[in-house]
Formats: structure tokens, C-alpha cells, sequence
């Protein structure tokens, strides 16, 4: 009988206190329909009706919410303090039905692209908001849940702990899988995990849970959006970058991902995110070092058919904001696996390889970087046969060579040494031609 009692005195507790609140904003009250002008007191009579306990005012007042947001976005999340936006990130808990979750979810996303106040921004930040978006997101595939962790990942490298923590890492990868979502939710979630790649801290992490492979299969994907591509190949700039640990650049190499980079920039018109990323794996299957390690990812990017994804880079890319750049970083790239003799020999099967190599020699069209890589390369696939000397001879390859030998550029008195059999003549009273 007490627990009886006790029931029934907090419904009436609760139905006083709604009763309250619409007395206090005179909906109790029969004034006729409100000026159009009266968008303040509307606002607020809806942000009241939040705090009504019934479920169905809850969803009145989250539709009435978004109307308004749909008409007057950036006036609507100005006039919204931080104790309005605590009452709808509550409404993200999960004692509440979905419908409303996925409505506040919406609200919530409003207001962090827009950005309203400084108080409601510090709030939707904190680790109140991010777990209960990471529930949604991984429950009832949440669009508005998912772009909205993409935007707040974006603001601070804080997030991405409190993002990791909460068991964020999945639901994201499934959606750039697109085992969950749609398009624009795997373009938010692998805009996600860019963003939280970019804490160092957390990447260990985020390659042990199958980040890595995630956006090779993306950049794979031939139905993704250029935008969810170009997130992907940002993050594995995250990933390779020099303040990493090498084994996070070899974990890259050994998922495919120098092969998928190479795609992503023969298929853009624009490179700078997979020029970066590929120059950051140069390191770690560089020319100048050696070990069991170094020729094993030598060896990968050789067997997953990089080089003819390289040379065709060094031919076709035309764009004028990075060709030189994407260039630079293919004969770098070939300079690093012909190293490897059995790349070296397959390198110098290939005739436009060679060809673009030599070609690549003239100082008058390309920079130092370029020919210089271009002779490392050269001199590696000249030691592995007589046929690449002579194809590099009858492409007039000696020619540059001799301006690149007067000018002391390291290499280049050696290859045309070889070029030549030797004789004295390459070395004094070179004709200049």
C-alpha cells in the first residue's frame, strides 16, 4: 500500500510540475495564435515543452524545434542557451524512444554546424554529449548522429580519446564499409576517424581495430564519394607520418595501401592528399636503408603492381596545382623499390619506365629532386643487364647526362660512366652539345 502511494505522489509531483511550466508560459491560458512576429515566445514556449514529462509533447516540441531551425537556422541556435541544449543532449539517453533520440540528435547536429553560443558549444564538446552519439550511431545507424561526432571531432584533439573510449572505433569503420549508412554517413565517419587520426595518441589504437584497412577499402570503393576518398587518404597521411612509429607506415604498405593511394591519384583531379601520403611511405622503403624489413615492403610494393601505377603517374598527371609534385614523388617512389634487384628487373623490362626515367634527366624541364631520384633509379637498373644500358643509350639518355655531370649532381658522372664502356672520354673534353 505505501509503495502504492508513493507511485501516485510522484506522477501528481510530476504532472504539478508540468502544469507549473505551462501556466508559467501561458499555454494554459486561451490567447489566440501568436504574431508572427513573436519568435522569441514561441521558441520558448517549445524549449518549455522539452521539459514537459509526457513523451508526445517531448516530440511536439522537438518537431516545432526543427520547423524552426529549417526556417531561421542561424537565428534559431543564437537564441539557444546552455540549459537548452542540456535538455535536448538528456533527450540522447536511451530511457527515451528512438524517435525522440534521433529528433534530438538532429537538433543537436544543428547546432554544431552552426556553432551557436560559446556555453551550448563547451557542452556539446564534453564527453556528455559523445557517448550517448556513439549509442545512437551504432544502434539505429543515426545520419544526424554521425555527422554530428564528424563536426565535433573536428574542433578538438580532445574528442578523439572520449570518442576511442566509448567504443567509437567500430560502428565508424562499419559505416565506411557501408555495412551500415549511406553515403554521407561514410563520408562523415571516415571524416571522423581522419580527424581523431590526427591525435597521435590514439592511432595504435585505431590500426588495431582495422582503421587502416577500412580506408584502403575505401579509396578502393568505386561508388564512394570524392569527398570520403579524400578523407581516407588524409588519414593515412595521420598514419605515415614521420612522428610515427615505422611499423604503423609498414602496416600501411602490407594492407595495400601505397597500391590504393597510386588509384586515388591517377583517378583525381586533384592529388595533394595522396602525393602527401605516398611521400610519407618513401621513409620507410627507402634507398638508403637496408634490412629484412626494409626489402619485405620493397618486395610488397613491387608485388602489389605499384610500378606500373608509378610510372604511369610520372607520364599522365597533368594537373597543374601538383603535377610536379606527384612527379617527384613517383620517380622518388621507383628510385626506393628498384633497389630490390627483382624490381630492378621488371623495371627494366619495361619500357616506358625507362624511357620516362631518362626523360626525366633534362635539368631544363624538371627540378633536382626529380633527376636525382631519376639517376638513383637509373643507376639501380643499369647493373641488371646489358639491354637497359643500350635502351638507355639509344634514348639519348647521355646527353643529359653530361649536363648533370658538369653540374656535380651526384650520380650522374657513374650512370654515364657506365653508359659509355668506360672510356676516358666521358670523364675529360665531354662535347657540349
Amino acid at each position: 500500500m505505501r509503495s502504492s502511494i508513493d507511485e501516485v505522489t510522484v506522477k501528481l509531483d510530476v504532472s504539478l510540475r508540468d502544469c507549473e511550466l505551462l501556466l508559467k508560459i501561458g499555454e494554459l491560458y486561451d490567447e489566440g495564435p501568436l504574431d508572427d512576429t513573436s519568435t522569441c515566445v514561441e521558441l520558448q514556449r517549445l524549449l518549455a515543452w522539452l521539459e514537459i514529462s509526457h513523451t508526445e509533447a517531448k516530440i511536439l516540441a522537438l518537431d516545432g524545434l526543427l520547423e524552426a531551425l529549417n526556417k531561421d537556422e542561424k537565428r534559431v541556435v543564437s537564441m539557444l542557451g546552455r540549459d537548452n541544449v542540456s535538455a535536448v543532449v538528456q533527450l540522447l539517453t536511451a530511457p527515451w524512444p528512438e524517435v525522440i533520440r534521433d529528433k534530438a540528435a538532429t537538433v543537436v547536429c544543428h547546432v554544431v554546424v552552426v556553432k551557436g553560443s560559446s556555453n551550448a558549444w563547451q557542452l556539446l564538446e564534453s564527453e556528455v554529449t559523445i557517448p550517448p552519439l556513439i549509442r545512437l550511431m551504432a544502434k539505429s545507424d543515426s545520419q544526424k548522429a554521425v555527422v554530428t561526432l564528424h563536426h565535433l571531432s573536428s574542433t578538438s584533439l580532445n574528442t578523439a580519446w572520449v570518442i576511442v573510449s566509448h567504443g567509437g572505433i567500430g560502428p565508424l569503420i562499419d559505416m565506411c564499409c557501408l555495412k551500415k549508412g549511406d553515403s554521407v554517413s561514410q563520408s562523415a565517419a571516415a571524416g571522423t576517424l581522419k580527424n581523431i587520426s590526427a591525435a597521435p595518441h590514439v592511432r595504435q589504437l585505431l590500426a588495431d581495430h582495422g582503421t587502416i584497412g577500412a580506408m584502403v577499402s575505401l579509396l578502393h570503393c568505386a561508388d564512394a564519394l570524392r569527398e570520403s576518398k579524400e578523407h581516407a587518404a588524409e588519414c593515412l597521411i595521420n598514419f605515415t607520418s614521420s612522428g610515427n612509429d615505422d611499423c604503423l607506415r609498414r602496416a600501411v604498405v602490407a594492407e595495400g595501401g601505397l597500391y590504393a593511394l597510386l588509384l586515388y591519384l591517377g583517378d583525381t583531379d586533384w592529388h595533394e592528399a595522396g602525393v602527401r601520403a605516398i611521400r610519407n611511405l618513401v621513409g620507410v622503403i627507402s634507398t638508403t636503408t637496408s634490412g629484412d624489413t626494409t626489402m619485405m615492403m620493397k618486395r610488397l610494393g613491387g608485388e602489389r603492381r605499384c610500378v606500373p601505377l608509378l610510372v604511369r603517374t610520372m607520364w599522365e598527371v597533368d594537373s597543374p596545382q601538383v603535377s610536379n609534385s606527384a612527379r617527384e614523388v613517383a620517380v622518388q617512389m621507383l628510385a626506393s623499390l628498384a633497389t630490390y634487384p627483382p624490381n630492378a628487373m621488371k623495371m627494366g623490362e619495361d619500357l616506358g619506365c625507362v624511357a620516362g626515367l631518362v626523360h626525366r634527366l633534362d635539368p631544363d624541364r624538371y627540378n633536382n629532386t626529380i633527376y636525382k631520384h631519376a639517376i638513383q633509379c637509373l643507376l639501380s637498373l643499369a647493373s641488371t643487364s646489358k639491354r637497359c644500358r643500350e635502351i638507355m643509350t639509344v634514348l639519348r639518355g647521355s646527353r643529359h647526362l653530361r649536363k648533370l655531370s658538369d653540374m656535380n649532381v651526384e650520380g650522374a658522372t657513374e650512370l654515364l660512366h657506365r653508359l659509355e664502356g668506360g672510356r676516358l672520354r666521358s670523364l675529360f673534353g665531354i662535347r657540349k652539345m
